[in-house]
Order: structure tokens, then C-alpha cells, then sequence
């Protein structure tokens, strides 16, 4: 009896994915926080507690689940939790990596250095092509080499 009751309740607790696709169906992907303040939750529901607050809007973060309106992210130090759609946004972003990144001229890394970022700093991406991206931090554009950037390149 307990068997069958735990059964039936985990079918419904299962997230039911649309006909013909997977839940999953398009993920990883890159997003970033839309707003000011945006809570990463230990599981998908607001019942669950929260782990980490964001508190910047343009954090990179990538999509690794989807459950309803929730998102399962991890973001550029690895941490993972399940955040509220409506707090993400498409735009995608970066933050620098490693040692201090040049960004060039020319979309093909060749080029003056333009300015030269600090590993932490954020700003936004653009296309990024053959090891190259796109990048303005504050309207400081350039290309910087997308191995240089958390949140560049395939996720």
C-alpha cells in the first residue's frame, strides 16, 4: 500500500515536459540577471530556501535544467540552484577570467588594445566568433578573446 501511494506521488510530483519535446530541449544556454536582486533557491519553489542572493543586475550565469518557470543555473565560481525565470534575462553576459584581458580593436583579435580588464570585472556579450567576442563593459567596446571570458563560447 505505502509502495503504491509513494509511486503515484512521485508521478505527480514528475515535471511533465510538452508533447514532442524534452524539458530540457535547448539547454545549456547563457543568461544573466535581470534585475537588481535575484534569489538562487536550493530547489525549484519558493519554499525551498535561498542559498545565495544575487545583488547585481548582468550576472552571467548558465541554464542547465528547466522545471516550469524555474531555471537551474551555475554561475562563474560553479555554485548551482534553481532561479525564477522572470529574474533571468537572454542578454548575455561575461565576466573576465584568469589574468587581465586586452580588448582589441578588430573582431579577429588583431588590432591596438583598447583597454585592458581586470579578472572580476563584468560586462556585456555580444556575437562571439572564431575564439573572438564582442564586449562592452560601461561603453568600453572591444573583442576580447572569448577563452578570457566566464560566459564566451558554447556553454
Amino acid at each position: 500500500m505505502f509502495k503504491r501511494i509513494a509511486f503515484v506521488l512521485a508521478v505527480m510530483a514528475a515535471p511533465v515536459p510538452a508533447l514532442g519535446q524534452s524539458a530540457d530541449e535547448g539547454v545549456p544556454y547563457w543568461v544573466s540577471t535581470a534585475k537588481d536582486t535575484a534569489n538562487m533557491r536550493v530547489g525549484p519553489g519558493r519554499e525551498y530556501r535561498i542559498s545565495w542572493t544575487y545583488t547585481r543586475k548582468g550576472v552571467p550565469l548558465k541554464v542547465l535544467r528547466l522545471m516550469g518557470s524555474w531555471r537551474l543555473v551555475e554561475d562563474p565560481d560553479g555554485a548551482r540552484g534553481w532561479i525564477l525565470s522572470q529574474f533571468l534575462t537572454r542578454t548575455r553576459a561575461g565576466i573576465v577570467k584568469g589574468g587581465i584581458a586586452g580588448l582589441r580593436e578588430n573582431k579577429d583579435g588583431s588590432g591596438r588594445i583598447l583597454w585592458r580588464v581586470a579578472p572580476g570585472v563584468m560586462g556585456k556579450l555580444d556575437k562571439c566568433d572564431e575564439g573572438w567576442c564582442a564586449f562592452d563593459v560601461d561603453g568600453r567596446k572591444g573583442f576580447v578573446k572569448a577563452s578570457s571570458v566566464w560566459g564566451g563560447g558554447n556553454p
